[in-house]
């Protein structure tokens, strides 16, 4: 019999590319995917190393799966970020694990499921190659990630991505082209082009440009991408959310804080009036969405005054904000010591403060939204996201891929309900195949 494997993703959308990658490396070498952990004979832990809570959800997993492989002989990998930072040491703190498998070498999974070892060095630029997906992972999805390009150059105080993802590479845009256009022939109609600074793309033509040949696929009905910079946000990116349209009108585009003196803190080289001239370009009808991280080394009451100031003038449609969190080799952990660490009871009530402020927007913008029709892309029965990027629920016969347009009769902070009141266009019913089995969380 073939042996099973099972993917556990933490972490962004590059990982759960990185995840169906590596799900099918491992078909290709004759594992078969299982439904659950406790049945497979191979567990991949596919991990994110943004924040510190991220490295404590894995190790609280591979608690779990030592079990497993006291009782079955489980093999268990780790992957992704916490596997580039780590490296051999976490090897040490979990010597269960049979193999370490770093963001560089994905294909190499099948090869480390049998022998084990550690493999994480970073390829130079000119060496590396991107995974080249298997379009029927994709097959009976509306939707999918397309990845345009990894790593970043930023090296921003906080962040660990340079050191965990390395520097930025950007695949060649025929590469990107072939892909969607293989992915719309397997039902898939909308694509979300991923990178760590995705709009910094340099692969043969510019990031606006890249759009533009994406959007020329036949068949493409939804465009979408993250994540952006807003150093690199240039006139003709904007001019793309009015001319192209399939490229849908939801930007996230983060701005870390909103006080000046912690922005040079964190080496993201804007001001905030720069910052509020990029966004004040974009088209009105454009939802935008942000990340802050509060507790930020050396905050004081009056930056996060400052911060509050600026979130309350700015028409975030939803806002990701998040405690500091202390990364190792960076900027923020070094100057730790003399910038000042902020108390953790006072960082958390800084969060609640702003999480309070745009929860009650984005609730009331979500209010404001009932009695009214949006479209929605449906990617399961009776759920779906509209252009703007909101989760919508729904009432109706629609299937997978079908686009839709829904009444909003209620709404919540985290999504609208409504009814299904109009078909506007029917994706075509595929056979499916089976699926490669990969979990999130």
């Amino acid at each position: 019999m073939a042996r099973s494997y099972f993917i556990h993703t933490f972490g962004c959308q590059m990982n759960e590319s990185d995840s169906q990658r590596m799900g099918e490396a491992l078909a290709r070498a004759g594992w078969r995917p299982s439904a659950a952990a406790d049945a497979a004979d191979l567990v991949l832990v596919n991990t994110c190393a943004i924040r510190e809570k991220a490295e404590d959800k894995l190790f609280s997993a591979l608690g779990r799966y030592r079990l497993l492989k006291a009782r079955r002989g489980t093999r268990i990998g780790v992957a992704g970020c916490v596997a580039q930072q780590e490296k051999d040491n976490l090897l040490s703190r979990a010597p269960f694990v049979d193999f370490v498998l770093g963001p560089d070498h994905l294909e190499k999974v099948p090869e480390l499921a049998e022998s084990g070892g550690v493999e994480t060095d970073f390829l130079d630029t000119e060496q590396y190659l991107f995974p080249q997906a298997d379009p029927e992972t994709s097959r009976g999805k509306a939707t999918a990630f397309v990845t345009a390009m990894k790593g970043c150059d930023n090296v921003c105080s906080f962040c660990v991505v340079p050191y965990t993802r390395g520097r930025e590479v950007s695949r060649p845009y025929a590469e990107i082209v072939r892909e969607v256009a293989s992915l719309v022939v397997v039902g898939v109609r909308e694509v979300t082009l991923i990178g760590q600074n995705v709009n910094a793309y340099a692969g043969g033509c510019s990031f606006a440009d890249l759009i533009r040949r994406v959007a020329a696929v036949p068949g493409v009905m939804r465009i979408r991408f993250t994540t952006s910079h807003p150093m690199d946000l240039s006139a003709d990116l904007v001019r793309c959310f009015a001319e192209v349209v399939q490229l849908m009108p939801h930007f996230h585009l983060p701005v870390q804080h909103g006080a000046d003196t912690v922005l040079e803190r964190m080496r993201r080289k804007y001001t905030i009036a720069q910052y509020e001239e990029r966004i004040a370009s974009l088209p009105e009808h454009v939802a935008l969405t942000s990340d802050i991280i509060c507790g930020f080394p050396g905050e004081t009451e009056d930056e996060h005054r400052q911060n509050l100031e600026f979130l309350r003038r700015t028409p975030y449609d939803n806002l990701f904000s998040f405690l500091y969190s202390p990364r190792p080799h960076t900027g923020a952990i070094l100057k730790l010591r003399e910038w000042g660490e902020v108390p953790r009871a006072l960082g958390i009530r800084r969060l609640e403060e702003v999480q309070g402020l745009q929860m009650e927007r984005t609730l009331r913008r979500h209010r404001q939204r009932i009695g009214s029709v949006v479209e929605v892309l449906v990617e399961e029965p009776g759920f779906g996201r509209s252009r703007e990027n909101w989760t919508v629920h729904f009432d109706g016969d629609a299937g997978s891929g079908d686009l839709v347009r829904v009444r909003v009769d209620s709404a919540t902070l985290v999504s609208l309900r409504g009814a299904q009141v109009e078909t506007v266009d029917r994706a075509p019913r595929m056979a499916l195949k089976r699926r490669l089995t990969v979990v999130s969380a």
